[in-house]
């Protein structure tokens, strides 16, 4: 039978090993793989366990091995990318960056494509010396010595076994293409450069991306320390085997927050214990390490959400109230809005031919793709491209290959009215949908139709904002829809930050630019904010868990935009709900300060894995430690989260009731009371006792059953499939400690 290679990760108990083994790796090599050449990695801090490559039969033995409690297949992952410190409330000499000292003492690991370390965003002036307690190490390559770390960039590592795994005879990807990549640190796709230097960028003083943007570039946490793990590869992804070595790595060098803007490839949300993402989260957040993920780009659809484990902090992409606008002008006098970060020579107000290539019917020719496009009909025209199944700069390449002097991308009706802006290598502007719909129906009546671009530059004070970006992942939670995700938005469209010296500001091979900062949009760039976010309050409150952390986020965010409206939602127009936004846009001058919060200790964890139906042993895959599951189990909606979510069954008649409960601890003014404020979802009744919570210096925790009831008769779930309402926890000074409430009904398992 012919053999496979494939890339299998594996966990065990860790008693298990026999005494005669000086380690767990003589131990594999002699049990379970003979070959050591065989083995990727060695995990021993987030779990006991090891990657290996083998073949399909050995694998299937290996799953029947007493000692080992889970065998899954290694899996590849995606990058989540398609003047933000200010919007997200922070201020200069008060506040959260002059308490924590802008993050100085804190160390952030970004799981991504490498660094660029030369930039000025990593620069260590006027840092102090390294937080003793670093354990890790500037690994050396190509384009990158012990040299290239300093105080700022104190660490940094690259993982590429489980990826050189897969690229093996008869493996899904290529290998490594070392004429384009480094095998080392060095960052040659971009993308880990912008995500590190947006959640912990140096004061940058002139920067902009070829005049766009211009100002002062920093990180959400300016002074924090960083520690790059490249587990990410150009044009190939990421693999799990690799994402989980990282973990392992990043807890043992000791970093307090880590960044990962990666998730499922394949759209499928995978069970925690065969997640290696949630596992490795988990192994890092029960050590006290805060972790922060991307939500996924796949909106406006709804359960399109990744990044599902509640120890994870998932983060989806609002907008900020900065634009880079840019007007169609058709030959009829028609402007039409839209947005672009052309920088070459501009159209001059001239007007030239418009054409549009779908007119054909044919797929690949409304799209632009590769080889689409007849130059005798584009050549010296402005090209109306679909978007979509490419992407959006390789468009633009493919219409100036073919002649064309500018393109007009057009989104479809899945990307609604969502704009976000590329540094184009023609001159060119993307339009929403339904401005989209009037350029082509005007080329459709017009026997001559012309058109121009006019291209505006940088303009802030846009409002509204923020506005929930229609790429970013909506809820409900595919796999435990009673927790809330994404849990709340940071800023992700058409962010700045640093950029690699390896590409061009599109990435496209053709494009020979160089620019030392680059504009990016996706959930990628959101997720660095919130780990920058996480970095300051941690240094302002040490103590606090990584679980404090993140509710000190949620129950002070944002719902209203800068008009003091409800935030709305981009692809719609209309107003967005906690599906889209999770408790809300991270305001972090409140989260400073929140008063009360939603503590979570790791037997929480345990329990809400035996509470979603887990055995001992497959929660053991997750903890890594053996547990014995409550005889009487738990609702997982009473795992002790910032948002209450409340799911009833499809086939009950009549009133349905659930209660679960609720502790918060006070970590404001040592005597406090707080009075309950709730607004309940339409149709349905929440009580909350007791109704007030007086805490004293001895009495920091304290609490509260809420019970939610609900008529079928009654109950009218909108488009969401969901009502949404709050409960509030007030003071009557300044804390204000709100928690999403969330009702729904699903289809009995």
């Amino acid at each position: 039978m012919c053999s496979k290679r494939l890339t299998i990760i594996l966990s065990h108990y860790s008693e298990s090993k026999p005494s005669v083994f000086p380690t767990h790796y003589h131990w594999y090599t002699s049990e379970f793989v003979a070959e050591p050449t065989r083995i990727l990695h060695v995990y021993d801090t987030v779990f006991h366990g090891f990657s290996a490559s083998v073949t399909e039969a050995h694998a299937a033995s290996l799953g029947n091995h007493p000692s080992i409690l889970v065998a899954f297949e290694d899996r590849r992952r995606e990058l989540h990318t398609t003047r933000s410190p200010q919007f997200l409330g922070l201020r200069n000499q008060r506040g959260l960056w002059s308490d924590s000292d802008y993050g100085s003492d804190v160390i952030i690991g970004v799981f991504d494509t490498g660094i660029w370390p030369e930039r000025r965003s990593f620069s260590d002036t006027n840092l102090g010396p390294v937080p003793a307690r670093w354990k890790g190490v500037c690994q050396t390559g190509p384009g990158f010595d012990a040299k290239s770390c300093n105080r700022k960039l104190i660490g940094a590592r690259f993982f590429s076994k489980g990826h050189e795994a897969a690229a093996g005879p008869g493996g899904p990807i290529a290998g490594i293409n070392q004429t384009i990549e480094y095998m080392s640190p060095r960052d040659a796709d971009g993308h880990g450069t912008h995500t590190a230097s947006t959640a912990a960028g140096r004061h940058a003083f002139r920067a902009s991306m070829e005049g766009y943007a211009a100002g002062i570039a920093k990180g959400v946490a300016p002074k924090a320390r960083l520690s790059a793990y490249k587990v990410c590869w150009k044009n190939s992804g990421c693999f799990d085997s690799d994402i989980l070595a990282a973990f392992d790595a990043a807890v043992n060098d000791g970093v307090d927050v880590i960044s990962i803007s990666i998730g499922g490839g394949d759209g499928i949300s995978s069970p925690y214990y065969l997640d290696p993402i949630a596992i490795g989260a988990y192994g890092a957040v029960s050590r006290g390490v805060f972790v922060s993920s991307s939500a996924g780009n796949d909106g406006p659809n709804l359960m399109s959400v990744t990044n599902l484990a509640p120890w994870l902090v998932t983060v989806g992409a609002g907008t900020i109230d900065r634009n880079f606008p840019a007007d169609v002008i058709l030959g009829n006098g028609r402007r039409l809005n839209g947005v672009s970060l052309y920088s070459g020579e501009p159209l001059k107000g001239k007007m030239y031919p418009l054409v549009y290539p779908g007119k054909s019917g044919v797929l690949s020719e409304s799209l632009c793709m590769e080889n689409s496009l007849d130059p005798n009909l584009v050549k010296g025209k402005i090209v109306i491209c679909d978007r979509g199944s490419s992407p959006r700069v390789a468009k633009g390449l493919v219409v100036k290959q073919a002649g064309g002097v500018g393109m007009i991308l057009a989104n479809g009706a899945s990307n609604g009215e969502g704009l976000v802006g590329d540094a184009h290598l023609l001159a060119a502007c993307a339009l929403g949908s339904d401005e989209g719909d009037a350029v082509k129906s005007y080329v459709s009546s017009s026997a001559n139709p012309t058109a121009t671009i006019d291209f505006k530059g940088t303009i802030i004070g846009i409002k509204p904002a923020p506005v929930v970006a229609s790429f970013s992942a909506r809820g409900p939670n595919g796999l435990n829809p009673e927790i809330l995700k994404p849990d709340l938005i940071a800023p992700g469209v058409n962010i700045l930050a640093a950029w690699t010296e390896a590409v061009g500001p599109t990435g496209l091979d053709s494009d020979k630019r160089k620019t030392e900062f680059n504009i990016l949009s996706g959930t990628s760039m959101a997720c660095p904010h919130v780990s920058g976010a996480a970095a300051l309050l941690k240094s302002a409150h040490p103590d606090w868990s990584p679980a404090a952390i993140r509710s000190a986020m949620m129950t002070t965010a944002s719902i209203t935009d800068n008009k003091n409206q409800p935030m709305m939602d981009e692809a719609t127009g209309k107003q967005s709900t906690p599906y889209d936004f999770g408790a809300g846009h991270v305001n972090l001058d409140r989260a400073m300060d929140p008063g009360l919060v939603y503590d979570i200790t790791n037997t929480d964890y345990e329990n809400f894995l035996c509470a979603i139906g887990y055995n001992a042993k497959l929660v053991q895959v997750v903890t890594r430690k053996p547990v014995v599951c409550p005889a009487k189990k738990a609702l997982p909606e009473s795992l002790n989260y910032p948002s209450i979510g409340a799911s009833f069954s499809t086939i009950s008649r009549g009133p349905m009731t659930k209660t679960f409960i609720r502790t918060v601890t006070n970590v404001g003014q040592s005597n406090a009371i707080y009075i309950a404020k709730i607004e309940a979802p339409k149709g349905v009744t929440v009580t909350v006792k007791p109704a007030k919570l007086v805490f004293t210096p001895a009495v920091k925790k304290r609490s509260f059953y809420v019970t939610v009831t609900a008529n079928s008769k009654h109950l009218v779930l909108g488009d969401t499939g969901a009502i949404f309402g709050s409960l509030s926890w007030i003071d009557g000074n300044k804390h204000v400690v709100r928690s999403p409430i969330v009702v729904t009904q699903l289809d009995p398992l």
